[in-house]
């Protein structure tokens, strides 16, 4: 199958999801988490701070807090609050983003092989998506233990392409966040936004073959360009 330069520019082979507020509504609630776990602790969270952690493994966040606020910051107290925040919004799972189920059937239909290239932990992965029925549908997981570099570093998006047996250049990456599109840009996929909590920037439009408003828009891009 081969799709035309206006919609993708290479045949798609496998699709690699990002987790995180693309396949699970989470990222809002990890925004209030970390605002309301800053402000237990007696500081103010700014939503620009909370917006630059999107996609970031959860060390990389912890120094980007210590580095704002400065090296009184009882960075280790935080972190906890901030865990002890996420488990109680998280306490009764976290639902999927609206078309998940849709392009995940679409897929099946197609026979494309997907997997999921996340900066959350295994267990996290595992637990979220099993919770909503949709780990096995999956090829491979690709989870934070399991690359030394993370977004916006390739590696995630590599390892998941080799996991499964494709090209990266054959890869379709969807992803929500900036550093996400970064990430799957340097791996050499085709990388489409489908935006959450962040806006689509100039830089993400250059490095995004297009951006999405929806994963029901995803389903309609690739039947457009069968």
């Amino acid at each position: 199958m081969v799709f035309p330069p206006t919609v993708f520019p290479f045949p798609i082979q496998a699709v690699i999801f990002d987790m995180d507020g693309l396949l699970i509504d989470s990222e809002s609630l990890v925004r209030r988490a970390l605002i309301q776990a800053a402000e237990n602790l007696g500081y103010e969270m700014p939503i620009s701070l909370c917006a630059a952690m999107i996609g970031l493994p959860e060390t990389q966040n912890a120094r980007q807090i210590q580095e704002h606020f400065g090296p009184d910051f009882p960075v280790e107290r935080y972190r906890a609050e901030e865990r002890r925040q996420v488990d109680l919004l998280l306490s009764d799972g976290i639902a999927l983003k609206t078309g998940v189920l849709e392009i995940l059937d679409h897929l099946d239909r197609r026979a494309l092989p997907r997997a999921v290239a996340t900066s959350s932990s295994r267990n996290s992965a595992r637990t979220h998506l099993g919770h909503n029925g949709i780990l096995e549908r999956f090829g491979a997981i690709v989870a934070r233990e399991d690359v030394e570099r993370h977004k916006p570093n390739p590696d995630p998006f590599l390892k998941a392409a080799a996991l499964l047996g494709v090209d990266p250049v054959n890869c379709l990456a969807l992803e929500d966040s900036h550093n996400g599109v970064r990430a799957a840009h340097a791996a050499g996929m085709m990388t489409v936004m489908v935006p959450d909590l962040l806006e689509p920037t100039d830089e993400m439009h250059e490095k995004c073959v297009l951006i999405a408003e929806s994963l029901h828009r995803v389903v309609e891009l690739i039947d457009a360009g069968a």
